[in-house]
């Protein structure tokens, strides 16, 4: 049956939705493919379902032809699996947990791979069984604390999750290349300008872990890349530490007053004016900022971080989120500082003039101390004196302080060079389409997935999982084509891949819509016909916003035996012959 407007379950808004942040969310909204439920939860009128079937259809064809077999698990999943990974208590309030009638803890799966382990568990038990990919195209759920941006960032969501299942590393590391070739193909056939990064493992743990990023300005991911090859998350991002220097070589610690500064370029001002270096000027780059920060872990316990780093450079909290995932972390309150008198805002340090610790597990404090892979043994700073109103100088690593360990959470700057020595960095935007990780054997280890190697004996099992986002690649399709008009599809994920605008009252012109339409629809073309009683300037505006990729107007012309082909990308029209209509839109449509 051709689908025509005046039937379809669709209402067109002139106006931008209150909520909406991002040109897709906006437009979703406006054409009529989704409607807000609740914060973060959308649901899928006719015209967004169309959209999300085909997504589906792009994932779900090469998944199957890379071999990887379909299941399907339930939403709702029962706690104990999670608590054998102690996921239940790592996922924190991001989980939606209920309790049914017999008081038994229930969570709305985030992801599955608990069940997925548990099920080839229950079914094989050798090398012979192995290897195996199983996926599934389910709808998930995670408790945003701010969900946003329409469907790139809700509370419940579609993705595709598969998990590859070897009996070694080696069949570990070509399951995760079928994965990343199919992946590929995926977002090449959605028609995504996509980079490939490295990622953070985070939570999910594992050996090797990468991002598929669409690129867009809207993107929440940012990522760098450089001329010589080198891409990655920017949480991802590792510095090359500069070589240690001769102890030997660092000035003694040195007290100098800095009255009324508030700020690191204020302190490099008054000492460039009082206490000037024989060699060069003070630079941002010569102090020694550290920050306290309160670390929240998933099961509730806090305890304080102290963050040494080069003072020009601030903490990227992203960063810092993904470094410490699952726990979590907040920078110092007046409540947290009054529980240690002796450190000052504005003038901490890791250890005092006369030598005492201040900072670190071993200090009177406790505080355990890490500090950025710049302050490297040798190197010698200015820095707080733990006295209000003074800075030390020449408070030397290695020498005055030992850090309990290495953090690299600082800001990645535009131009930074990259770790790998491949130029300097280029920072971009982008949105997260998919990611793939080698698991290892964290889950197997878990839940006891073993099965009987070649010579009889039990082996964990060696795991892969990979994610991809289903509806959210409606958005980012969306965000990627459209303009300041509306929706602008690609070809394979149109909802109709030609609409059909029959103006005027003239009966005739309804007439030949509908037997183009036929002719069409004959040839497995979808096809959509605004046959509404409503003027042309509504029926364009509504063609324009729904942004089918291959627009017919029926009208005026028809008497002459002309029609207009319109291009919803390019903008492009031109008038065509009626008897040419078909094989014109075939050709559009790449038929």
């Amino acid at each position: 049956m051709i689908a025509k407007l005046s039937t379809l379950f669709v209402r067109t808004l002139r106006q931008d939705p209150a909520d909406a942040e991002v040109p897709s969310h906006r437009w979703l909204v406006r054409a009529g493919y989704i409607r807000r439920a609740a914060p973060g939860i959308y649901t899928w009128l006719p015209l967004g379902l169309k959209v999300l079937q085909k997504v589906e259809a792009v994932v779900r064809e090469e998944m199957e032809a890379m071999g990887a077999q379909e299941v399907h698990f339930p939403a709702l999943l029962p706690r104990e699996p999670y608590e054998l990974t102690n996921r239940w208590t790592e996922y924190g309030d991001n989980l939606f947990r209920v309790v049914d009638r017999k008081g038994a803890d229930m969570l709305l799966g985030p992801t599955h791979e608990e069940m997925f382990t548990l099920l080839v568990k229950d079914l094989y038990s050798s090398y012979k069984d192995l290897p195996l990919s199983l996926f599934q195209i389910q709808t998930k759920y995670r408790d945003e604390a701010r969900p946003r941006a329409g469907l790139l960032r809700g509370r419940e969501f579609v993705m595709k999750d598969s998990y590859s299942f070897d009996i070694d590393d080696a069949g570990l590391e070509a399951s995760y290349q079928r994965h990343r070739e199919a992946y590929i193909r995926i977002f090449t056939r959605l028609g995504l300008d996509f980079v490939i990064v490295a990622a953070m493992a985070g939570a999910m743990g594992g050996s090797r872990s990468e991002e598929f990023l669409a690129v867009a300005a809207n993107g929440e991911d940012t990522f760098v890349r450089s001329p010589g090859g080198y891409a990655a998350n920017v949480e991802a991002v590792r510095i090359a530490a500069p070589a240690a220097l001769p102890l030997g070589d660092a000035p003694a610690m040195a007290l100098v007053g800095t009255p009324e500064v508030g700020t690191i370029a204020g302190v490099v001002d008054l000492m460039n004016s009082s206490h000037p270096r024989e060699d060069r000027p003070w630079v941002g780059s010569d102090t020694l900022k550290n920050v306290l920060f309160m670390v929240t872990d998933p099961d509730g316990t806090r305890r304080p971080l102290a963050l040494g780093l080069p003072g020009d450079r601030e903490v990227d909290l992203k960063r810092l989120e993904a470094a410490l995932e699952p726990s979590e972390a907040a920078v110092f309150t007046p409540d947290d500082f009054e529980k240690y008198p002796d450190l000052h805002v504005g003038f901490i340090s890791p250890v005092s003039l006369d030598g005492t610790r201040v900072l670190g597990e071993e200090s009177a404090t406790k505080i355990r101390y890490v500090v950025d892979p710049r302050v490297v043994e040798g190197t010698f700073w200015l820095t707080g004196a733990n006295v209000v109103d003074h800075h030390l100088t020449g408070v030397t690593a290695g020498r005055d302080f030992i850090a309990d360990g290495i953090l690299d959470v600082a800001e990645v700057r535009e131009g930074d060079p990259a770790p790998d020595g491949s130029g300097p960095l280029h920072l971009a935007r982008g949105i997260e389409m998919g990611h793939i990780f080698q698991l290892g054997r964290k889950y197997a280890d878990s839940l006891d997935l073993k099965v009987l190697d070649q010579n009889g004996k039990l082996v964990t099992v060696t795991m892969g999982s990979y994610g991809v986002g289903v509806s959210r690649a409606v958005a980012a399709v969306a965000e990627e084509t459209c303009d300041d008009k509306g929706l602008s599809w690609p070809v394979e994920l149109a909802p109709y891949q030609v609409h059909i605008v029959a103006t005027g009252k003239d009966q005739a012109v309804f007439d030949k819509a509908f037997e183009i339409a036929g002719e069409l629809e004959a040839s497995g073309v979808d096809v959509l016909v605004d046959d509404r009683k409503a003027s042309p300037g509504v029926k364009f505006a509504d063609a324009e916003i729904m942004g089918m990729p291959v627009i017919l107007v029926v009208g005026r012309g028809l008497a002459e035996g002309k029609l207009e082909l319109r291009i919803r990308a390019t903008g492009e029209k031109s008038e065509i012959a009626v008897d040419d209509a078909v094989a014109s839109l075939l050709a559009a449509v790449g038929r």
